[in-house]
């Protein structure tokens, strides 16, 4: 359940009402959002996003790391290395199983009638088709605190991610 204060606490960082969250999934030992979990259908249509980093202290940091060319080095390793390709693989995998489990009956009902049921089922993390490619890292560090994601667990072993300084 979320309480008022972290409702509060989520517009502060998002500079904007939350729509189509379901729960807080992880936060810091103080209650500070850190990833919200998203509903599978959002106003009417399919969200893949199952997991949202909210975080503004992570997305800065991650961010930097995104603009000096991480995403471009992983790619290329995953494209050299099946056992990484075989890791991100199931890193999406994960994360289309809990986006499944977590999956409201009318939502996956709406998803049938809509005839997307199939297809979300296809998107992995950050709502990709392709899954030996990497569309962002915020996504991931999300889902890593939330599961399984190689692409995660890279970001916090090299970036210490874990141990920034996390505010409002």
């Amino acid at each position: 359940m979320i309480t008022e204060t972290q409702l509060d606490w989520l517009r502060q960082q998002l500079d904007r009402e939350p729509r189509g969250m379901e729960a807080i999934a992880v936060s810091t030992d103080e209650g500070i959002p850190l990833v919200v979990r998203m509903r599978t259908v959002v106003e009417g249509r399919p969200f893949p996003t199952l997991y949202w980093l909210s975080s503004k202290d992570l997305y800065k940091a991650i961010s930097v790391i995104e603009t000096q060319g991480y995403i471009k080095r992983l790619e290329a390793e995953i494209a050299e290395d099946a056992d990484l390709r075989q890791a991100l693989h199931d890193s999406h995998q994960d994360y289309v199983n809990q986006r499944t489990a977590a999956m409201r009956d009318e939502d996956r009902d709406a998803l049938i009638a809509q005839d997307k049921l199939d297809y979300l089922n296809r998107l992995g993390v950050g709502g990709i088709s392709d899954w030996t490619r990497v569309r962002c890292l915020h996504m991931h560090y999300a889902h890593h605190l939330c599961g399984y994601n190689v692409i995660g667990q890279r970001l916090e072993q090299e970036f210490n991610l874990s141990q920034l300084s996390i505010r409002l």
